[in-house]
């Protein structure tokens, strides 16, 4: 195999296509290694590599969705018909998943044997989830393993490195200036604290015990959330308002920061998206992020919106910040897909240089909040990539995994499964079932699904597609299917 790679980097072609299939023996992180391992990595080798350990799918996504799908009915069960479901139905019809690529057998057995159970003894899962960074957080696609992979092979000032990604991630953003920091809350952490200080560099060495009055983090409490101690950490004293006028009354001259958060606008509750036929309606006095953005610019103080996990779609990137945010904050893994320990914080210059001078690798607050070379470059190709897809075929590929999901769980006595638009705005399968026909609890499936194999984790309602690859998606129809009938 090692004198393939090498007739590829010489511009010859392997011998037989048979040599390429030795790379299935191969873990990603073996496959990284060996690449490493080369003087020099040629682009095409990178690829071929890596579309082989599946780390694209976007094609094998596509596929699916204009497909259709059929296939579970050989993995454990045929469909019992479409369209149940009420209001949110399944719908339609579906041919063949397995033509899109994606071997189920072959997913199951890796997932027992790779380099987490052999390194570690840690079981990973088939990921029916949203993109949480508790559970693992996105898949990096091909393009971003590439360019880290690259980067590797390369020393580099890191202060410079970290300016020149600025300076690109605001070229994108339609941002003034913006920085890299480890994740999204510690970009939180750096602007609040640059908020608070300026580019004071006394006032930096206080933090996070700062001595002027100008300290309040004032939030709204329908847009609190379980980490905003993160702004206490920076060295802000967090200040709540109800209504509206209780918000503008709270807004005094000891006010150094409004936050706000994204998701308000089409979600009531800081969880990952549900279906919007569950959605309630805003209290009308909920002052949605727009609205603060305005309140701020009034009244001379700075707006910070978090929209860490608010994409799709894309043009929340830029919505925020030509509506007049002081700061944003976006993760750059979860849909942006780079390394799932960066994030960004993009917005006013003076800010934004403010939050670098306390950043890693300067001796600021954030001087433990390190991203690595690596990484850096894995998020600028990440976030490339995703202002240039096509989002609408990439939410049209999860729908249509969802739509042939549900159909694949229809026809079971006491469970209804259906394919519901959810706040996000794509669609998700809902499972809904009668306890006296079917006695199992959502923690009972929850705790089966775990324990079983493969492990597969789903949050929410029901199991979400938009991070399923080819074949995964018919182990969790076979898997539910086999639950719900079988009770284990």
């Amino acid at each position: 195999m090692d004198e393939d790679i090498r007739k590829e980097q010489r511009g010859d072609e392997p011998e037989s296509a048979a040599a390429e299939n030795d790379l299935d023996g191969l873990n990603q992180l073996d496959r990284l290694d060996r690449l490493d391992k080369l003087d020099r990595v040629n682009r095409r080798t990178f690829i071929r590599v890596s579309a082989l350990a599946g780390m694209a799918g976007a094609a094998g996504a596509a596929g699916i969705a204009a497909s259709g799908c059929d296939s579970a009915g050989e993995m454990g069960g045929s469909s019992g018909g479409a369209g149940a479901g009420g209001a949110g139905g399944t719908g339609g019809s579906g041919s063949d998943l397995a033509s899109a690529g994606g071997d189920p057998d072959a997913i199951a057995a890796d997932l027992r044997d790779n380099v987490y159970t052999r390194l570690l003894g840690v079981r990973p899962h088939v990921g029916a989830h949203e993109h949480l960074s508790s559970m693992g957080g996105s898949r990096m696609p091909a393009e971003v393993m590439e360019a880290m992979a690259e980067a590797n092979r390369y020393f580099v000032d890191m202060a410079e490195l970290h300016d020149a990604a600025g300076r690109r991630i605001a070229e994108i953003m339609g941002a003034e200036a913006a920085l890299v920091s480890s994740g999204a809350f510690a970009t939180m952490l750096v602007g609040a604290a640059g908020v608070l200080t300026g580019s004071d560099e006394e006032r930096m060495r206080l933090l996070p015990n700062p001595t002027w009055p100008k300290v309040e983090c004032l939030f709204q409490t329908a847009h609190r959330f379980f980490y905003d101690n993160v702004f206490g950490l920076a060295g802000m004293t967090l200040v709540e308002a109800g209504t509206r006028a209780e918000y503008e009354a709270a807004i005094t001259d000891r006010t150094a920061l409004l936050v706000g958060l994204a998701y308000i606008e089409h979600q009531t509750r800081g969880v990952p998206p549900f279906p919007v036929r569950h959605r309630q309606e805003h209290d009308p006095e909920t002052l949605m992020p727009l609205e603060i953005i305005e309140i701020g610019k009034r009244r001379g103080v700075p707006v910070m919106i978090d929209l860490a996990s608010n994409l799709p779609p894309k043009e929340n990137l830029t919505k925020y910040l030509e509506a007049g945010a002081d700061l944003v904050v976006v993760s750059g893994g979860k849909g942006i897909r780079g390394p799932n320990s960066t994030g960004i914080l993009a917005g006013r210059a003076d800010l934004i240089e403010a939050a670098r001078m306390q950043n890693a690798p300067n001796n600021g607050i954030g001087r433990g909040l390190k991203v690595g070379k690596e990484e850096i470059v894995g998020l600028v190709a990440a976030l490339e990539r995703y202002v240039a897809l096509d989002e609408d075929e990439e939410i049209t590929a999860w729908n249509g995994k969802a739509r042939w999901l549900a159909d694949q769980l229809q026809g079971i006595d006491g469970l209804e499964a259906r394919y519901e638009l959810n706040t996000h705005g794509y669609h998700d399968v809902e499972l809904l079932w009668d306890e006296a026909v079917i006695p199992l609890s959502r923690e009972d499936v929850g705790r089966l699904l775990r324990a079983g194999d493969p492990k597969i984790i789903y949050d929410g309602p029901g199991p979400r597609t938009l991070q399923l690859e080819d074949g995964e998606v018919q182990l969790v129809a076979h898997r539910l299917r086999e639950l719900f009938t079988t009770g284990s």
